[in-house]
């Protein structure tokens, strides 16, 4: 679970324009990720720009990478920005369900159950 600190972090590193775009680019690309030269060009940015701000991010936690040969990818960190999502929500509804039920409904649109889950 994200703590205070955690989050405070995590939402300064989003609070740039470029930075914000790259994550919302990770989360688009999936788990597999992009290489930093496609990152760089979806999001506007050079090579330097593109390393100066994905290492905030990397600190915050937010987003990780990997060498595949040459190259780095980048990908976005699901289980940090899930955890942010949690932090937000933690207290939402406080025990008024219908107040969260719009973010719930958005999630639930955009992430529907795949596989097993959506069996169950």
């Amino acid at each position: 679970m994200i703590e205070e600190r955690q989050a405070i972090a995590a939402f300064a590193a989003l609070g740039q324009e470029h930075r914000l775009r790259i994550v919302r680019a990770l989360v688009t690309a999936g788990p597999e990720g992009l290489a930093a030269g496609a990152l760089a060009g979806e999001v506007g940015v050079s090579g330097t720009n593109l390393s100066f701000h994905v290492k905030e991010l990397s600190h915050a936690g937010l987003v990780q990478s990997r060498r595949d040969g040459r190259s780095i990818i980048y990908s976005a960190a699901y289980p940090a920005l899930s955890g942010l999502i949690e932090f937000l929500m933690r207290d939402c509804c406080q025990g008024r369900p219908e107040v969260c039920d719009p973010a719930v409904t958005a999630l639930a649109t955009c992430c529907p159950p795949t596989g097993d889950a959506a069996r169950a």
